[in-house]
């Protein structure tokens, strides 16, 4: 398959992903506070909206780019890194320890792992990401979703409580 046809069709996974979130987790998180903090609908699905939309602005660009090694696709395998960690924790962590389904843990690991292992490898082959260039991307992308995370959670309360119209 084509390098582009998996970054779409790797995107298309996360966006499932992120939808079984979006539908499923608030709740879920209300009853496993312990583990995750309770968000409610509103805050989690607008954190959600806007790292989807980041993320297929980022999938636009990185398919535009021409010459290996530009550095927005370096952040795209960077993001899906931080996806296939995702998929180990929280998600199946939780999942294990709770001994009880953490939403987004199916799609993580049926969607996002395979396709996100295949576009890597493929990416890899045919030059298109340097290992060393993506052993310092990876991370810092994965530390630059953890830290907009709360953030876009805040966000999405502070929105959710404003008067709308003001």
């Amino acid at each position: 398959m084509q390098l582009t046809a998996l970054a779409w069709s790797f995107t298309a996974a996360v966006l499932v992903h992120n939808a079984e979130e979006a539908a499923f987790l608030p709740r879920w998180s209300r009853s496993a506070a312990r583990w995750y903090r309770p968000v409610s609908d509103s805050e989690f699905r607008f954190a959600v909206g806007v790292l989807s939309a980041f993320f297929l602005a980022l999938t636009f660009a990185a398919t535009l780019a021409v010459a290996p090694g530009w550095l927005v696709k370096h952040l795209f395998a960077g993001y899906v890194v931080a996806m296939l960690a995702n998929a180990l924790v929280p998600h199946l962590a939780a999942t294990v320890a709770l001994r009880r389904y953490m939403p987004g843990t199916a799609t993580a690991w049926l969607l996002v792992v395979p396709l996100g292992a295949v576009f890597l490898h493929s990416a890899v082959q045919q030059g298109q990401v340097e290992l060393l260039v993506l052993a310092w991307v990876a991370p810092t992308v994965a530390l630059v979703l953890l830290a907009a995370i709360p953030l876009l959670l805040l966000a999405g309360r502070r929105a959710g409580e404003a008067e709308w119209p003001p």
